[in-house]
């Protein structure tokens, strides 16, 4: 099965910010589960084999959105409004980390992954880990996914729904909120700029969690 990655850009580019699929919409609505009810916690594994948690980020926010690079619609989709996000945020891009968690890490592989993101921003990190930490760090965003394969298909032909949308930790690496599969990237970078200003200290500092949304 042939990567698409080089069709990703004509994909992005003529590709409405709606195009998620009914499922996927009501897999996104599922993972909005109550904040108090999100840890935010994940433990997977970078491009180049280093382990990471939400806990490496410190005095910088998180911006996270799982997925996987077979997509056809959905990831690409939020992955150039994430590249957005952090174009508009300017010099504050500083006080963010872009992160996107594979939900199929068994097709995923490291260098697949590093290329898919890079596509998008050289900024965003991408992460994978065994089947039973992806599942942890997705059940900890409320995050829903499953694999969907045809009758008869290929056991490595399939598709995985999954909830969308991007999530947000604060620099202490705790859960914040979630933003919404289609919400415009102008109005995602604002919010983020508003908490960077109200914080107001220097990267590398744990002082002024913002509130819970």
């Amino acid at each position: 099965m042939g990567h698409p990655l080089l069709a990703l850009l004509a994909i992005f580019l003529a590709l409405p910010a709606s195009a998620a699929d009914g499922r996927a919409e009501q897999a996104a609505q599922a993972g909005s589960a109550s904040p108090t009810r999100l840890t935010g916690r994940y433990l997977l594994m970078d491009a180049n084999g280093r382990a990471v948690s939400n806990e490496d980020f410190r005095g910088r926010f998180q911006l996270l959105s799982f997925g996987y690079t077979y997509c056809p619609d959905v990831c690409p989709t939020t992955l150039a409004e994430m590249a957005s996000v952090i174009n508009r945020l300017g010099k504050d891009a500083e006080r963010l980390q872009a992160l996107f968690v594979t939900v199929d890490p068994e097709r995923d592989t490291a260098s697949a992954l590093r290329a898919y993101v890079e596509f998008f921003d050289p900024r965003i990190v991408g992460l994978t880990g065994s089947p039973a930490l992806v599942r942890r760090a997705a059940d900890g965003f409320g995050v829903r996914y499953e694999i969907v394969r045809e009758p008869g298909a290929p056991a490595d032909q399939y598709a995985v729904d999954h909830s969308a949308g991007m999530y947000l930790l604060g620099p202490d690496g705790r859960y914040i909120r979630k933003f919404a599969f289609a919400m415009p990237p102008t109005e995602i970078a604002e919010r983020i700029a508003e908490m960077i200003a109200r914080i107001g200290y220097p990267p590398g500092s744990t002082r002024g969690q913002p509130p819970v949304e």
